[in-house]
């Protein structure tokens, strides 16, 4: 298997642990505001063998605490069960980063016991993703995916980027009550310097939302939820 990338070093994509980074190409989403253009359009721009990425790995056993696979979309590899069983074998702890989009993918990894966190994103009310993904019965797919990971998850959380126009007190309230009685729900903020998929995204207009804004979504999600951070 080849990796679109490798981060050594991370102290904030494993909530608690310092970890590494792997990154896989592709997705089957296209949100205009995705920082990761490259992996969303399939590239490889920093290819690394999975061979040379668990060696690294087993040289930092004893200070590397966590492995995080992020994409694109992880779970559209057909090699991501076989890599998850290698980075548990040499000792890792594994989280996933996920769009949802995918349930049954992310059913086997949670049977065999191969990921111990899972993240999902949400991108909008669960019956508004038209504008992010055209595969039919993505609603269906995308509550059996908070299911799955709300009843067997050994960990996890639920995401939001905050950018205008697609977060706003309504779809906010939509979302949350998505994941009702969820864990943990982080609030993202938007980085307007980031290069986006849509190149052209935030050139007439900033989307990236006030402290006043992000402040009052965290609280009207905060009612559906156990835990609303900001990040």
């Amino acid at each position: 298997m080849i990796l679109a990338g490798i981060q050594k070093n991370s102290f904030i994509d494993y909530p608690g642990k310092i970890s590494c980074v792997l990154f896989v190409s592709g997705c089957n989403f296209f949100c205009p505001y995705c920082h990761n253009s490259d992996l969303a359009k399939g590239k490889i721009p920093a290819p690394v063998t999975t061979g040379e990425a668990i060696a690294f790995l087993e040289s930092r056993q004893g200070m590397l605490e966590g492995v995080v696979i992020t994409g694109g979309e992880p779970l559209l590899s057909p090699f991501i069960e076989d890599l998850c069983r290698i980075l548990k074998a040499i000792g890792y702890p594994v989280k996933i980063d996920t769009n949802g989009s995918r349930p049954d993918a992310l059913e086997r990894l949670l049977d065999q016991h191969l990921v111990d966190f899972v993240a999902m994103d949400i991108k909008a009310p669960l019956d508004q993703y038209g504008f992010f993904c055209r595969e039919p019965d993505i609603t269906d797919r995308l509550k059996e995916s908070i299911r799955l990971i709300m009843t067997a998850a050994p960990a996890y959380e639920f995401r939001t980027t905050c950018v205008s126009p697609f977060v706003d007190d309504v779809s906010i309230i939509a979302m949350a009550r998505a994941i009702e009685g969820a864990d943990c729900y982080a609030l993202q903020k938007f980085n307007p310097q980031a290069v986006c998929l849509n190149p052209s995204f935030g050139q007439e207009t900033d989307p990236a939302l006030s402290s006043e804004s992000m402040a009052r979504l965290q609280s009207l999600s905060a009612a559906f939820v156990r835990r609303c951070l900001i990040r």
